[in-house]
């Protein structure tokens, strides 16, 4: 197990005490600390059948009102057209367009993107809010071929790829918890990326642990991602 513990940094994953009992290896960026991996030498395998990953410690951010679209666009962010559709920025970022007056927005896996952290330190026109998305939210990370077929038992909408297209967005419920869930594949990999409220962090990681057995899915860590892209 890496030296490097949750307790080391200021921001830490509810789940962290969940990692650490697999086992997990982390690694430190900063002030950020992610699941790198958990020892096994077949993760990124792993990811391309069904995996697991916590992203919760990575940047995120969120605006609404509506000055949001036009703010956002006045500092350089490409928007989607259509509401429920996402777009990559030039510096990795993804930029969610929730409603034609909410806007989400997700680093890239590095927790590099430097758009969040400009627009966080940037001041926001007439009618536009800040949401700190960091903390409102968790945000997990569903991967591999059998992805679709596995949230079938957990979640209302189709996510198979002729119902749901990379770039999609589905404001839906997950495992009984509201959820925000946005395909946003890596390479040739399916990629589900799930937010909900952060009071629901570790029920919903068990209840996808539980809907995965059956595909013997598993967790992987950030490095198993990084590999399909």
């Amino acid at each position: 197990m890496s030296s490097i513990m949750p307790t080391e940094v200021t921001r830490r994953s509810q789940l962290s005490r969940r990692h650490i009992e697999l086992g997990a290896e982390f690694e430190r960026s900063g002030d950020l600390l992610l699941v790198k991996d958990y020892g096994s030498q077949t993760e990124a395998t792993q990811a391309q059948i069904l995996g697991l990953v916590d992203l919760s410690t990575l940047p995120r951010t969120g605006f609404k009102g509506a000055g949001a679209p036009d703010w956002a666009a006045s500092q350089a962010i490409n928007l989607p057209q259509q509401p429920n559709t996402c777009t990559v920025q030039t510096d990795g970022s993804l930029v969610a367009k929730l409603s034609h007056q909410e806007l989400l927005i997700l680093s890239d896996l590095n927790g590099k993107s430097a758009s969040i952290e400009r627009l966080n330190n940037t001041p926001v026109s007439p009618q536009t809010y800040s949401l700190p998305r960091a903390d409102s939210h968790c945000w997990l990370a569903i991967t591999g071929s059998q992805a679709a077929e596995m949230f079938s038992k957990i979640c209302a909408v189709d996510l198979r790829s002729h119902k749901f297209a990379n770039g999609e967005i589905a404001q839906t419920s997950v495992a009984k918890a509201n959820s925000i869930v946005i395909r946003n594949d890596l390479g040739s990999t399916h990629c589900f990326y799930i937010l909900t409220d952060v009071s629901s962090t570790e029920f919903l990681w068990d209840c996808l642990l539980d809907a995965m057995a059956e595909y013997d899915g598993r967790p992987v860590g950030v490095a198993a991602l990084r590999a399909l892209i």
